[in-house]
């Protein structure tokens, strides 16, 4: 083992915290070695997790599909569910000495703009982690934060305002209908509906306020940009590899309706089988935009100030313009999901993607990926 980099300063602040800075695993392998993987997550999968059906297993499936995974590959795997306090962080640090976190986490004391301060602890107490650094989440998980980095960049995003909580709500004139209506902050598609897709500024106003309500955050509304749903995923911190595209496809619309990710789209297993809902592989393009998305997706992924890997979502339309909507760090990791289905696409099996993430995490910024 050699210690973590770093100098006098970070080895004072972690004796400050009292945690002896911890070790890197060396191999020849690069990484291969079997690692201490501390696992932060909101759910820890149940000890008869292999016998559950698949509904039962779906509330937890990433969490169940990473840690068998890491175990699979000879790795010491420790599970901690984390929901609104932070010393079993550094609890678990100091009894089991992990030489990285694999770090799950989509909010902490139920916010997701918390999940960064658990990343920042993990930064104190020098233990490497897989994902996104604090200062990427912070400036993607709140989108109109994220849309203004790249309009001065000169990247195309759909006009916007931001209403927040407690103001009247007034339209700026510029603002053109259709719209749709979104948390501020939120993810997964958290109170998105058929009904987010506004055509006049009453059911404008309803629908922000439903978004103050419900939701409690601010809410935007955007211009609704018809055309197919495109994921990209990207993994690095350095040196990036642009995954193949994937699009959200619902055999069950009828011409001419929208294709949008709301909440039953991406969490209700019934509703997706009934409606032939699906994420494939994105073909068929508009002439260039296959050639286009690798690299826009790179250079959006640098702006932002991303590492270790996530899910950048745009819209196509059908004149074959690019339309960036919002940036997911850390997405589901899940065997089943769009970003491994990717990395399967790009000949990454799922094995091979989870220790990539590793490796990213224990290299850090290195340029040496």
């Amino acid at each position: 083992r050699q210690a973590l980099a770093g100098g006098a300063r970070h080895r004072n602040a972690a004796d400050r915290i009292g945690v002896e800075p911890v070790a890197l695993v060396e191999d020849d392998r690069d990484g291969m070695a079997p690692l201490a993987v501390l696992q932060l997550a909101d759910l820890v999968p149940p000890e008869d997790a292999e016998q559950r059906t698949p509904e039962e297993r779906f509330r937890w499936k990433t969490e169940w599909d990473v840690v068998n995974t890491l175990r699979q590959l000879g790795h010491e795997v420790r599970a901690l569910g984390v929901q609104d306090e932070l010393h079993p962080i550094r609890d678990a640090v100091l009894e089991f000495k992990p030489d990285i976190a694999f770090n799950l986490l989509e909010e902490f004391q139920g916010n997701v703009l918390f999940d960064q301060n658990v990343v920042s602890l993990l930064e104190l107490l020098r233990v490497p982690y897989t994902g996104c650094n604090p200062r990427g989440l912070i400036i993607s998980r709140e989108k109109s934060l994220s849309k203004k980095l790249l309009v001065y960049h000169r990247i195309r995003v759909p006009d916007f305002h931001v209403f927040p909580i407690g103001r009247k709500v007034r339209r700026p004139r510029q603002l053109a209908f259709p719209l749709i209506v979104k948390s501020l902050t939120e993810h997964s598609s958290l109170g998105i509906s058929k009904a987010s897709i506004v055509s006049d500024d009453q059911e404008l106003a309803e629908r922000v306020k439903f978004v103050h309500r419900r939701i409690a955050t601010d809410a935007i509304a955007e211009q609704f940009i018809e055309g197919r749903e495109i994921y990209v995923g990207v993994l690095g911190n350095e040196r990036l590899t642009a995954l193949p595209p994937r699009e959200l496809v619902i055999e069950s619309a009828h011409s001419g309706a929208p294709v949008i990710a709301t909440e039953k789209v991406k969490h209700d297993l019934d509703y997706q089988e009934r409606h032939g809902i699906q994420q494939r592989p994105a073909v068929d393009l508009p002439p260039g935009v296959g050639a286009a998305l690798p690299h826009l997706s790179k250079r959006i992924y640098r702006i932002l100030g991303l590492s270790g890997y996530a899910r950048l979502d745009y819209r196509v339309g059908p004149e074959g313009l690019i339309w960036f909507l919002e940036a997911n760090p850390n997405p589901e990791i899940a065997a089943m999901e769009e970003f491994a289905s990717s990395a399967q696409q790009a000949g990454m099996g799922y094995p091979e993607l989870l220790q990539r993430l590793l490796n990213l995490g224990l290299k850090g910024g290195s340029s040496e990926e």
